[in-house]
């Protein structure tokens, strides 16, 4: 695409939309006070492909009771569990230090 011409203050206020327009092919040139300072270009390789749905057809296998009601003995469905113990419950606390005067 073409390039064009933008002032360091509308890069600034518009910056965004210059990056998009960039990112989709577009080079802008960057003047300051009148002088072409830098280009705003698209990165090579850095566009995305469009996915494609599908694609992880016989790769991947789901049983047919993925869906299926778990067991009772599992515990969702028999009421609240108990909580965890907590890992610190069984060690002693190490006594303060002493402070060196």
């Amino acid at each position: 695409m073409a390039s064009a011409i933008r002032s360091l203050y509308e890069t600034k206020t518009h910056l965004s939309e210059l990056v998009d327009r960039a990112a989709r092919g577009e080079e802008i040139i960057i003047s300051k006070n009148g002088v072409p300072m830098a280009r705003l270009a698209p990165l090579e390789g850095a566009t995305r492909k469009r996915r494609k749905p599908g694609g992880w057809e016989g790769r991947v296998w789901v049983s047919d009771d993925f869906d299926a009601p778990l067991p009772v003995e599992v515990g969702f469905e028999s009421g609240p569990i108990e909580p965890a113990v907590r890992a610190s419950a069984g060690r002693k606390r190490a006594a303060p230090r002493k402070r060196a005067k």
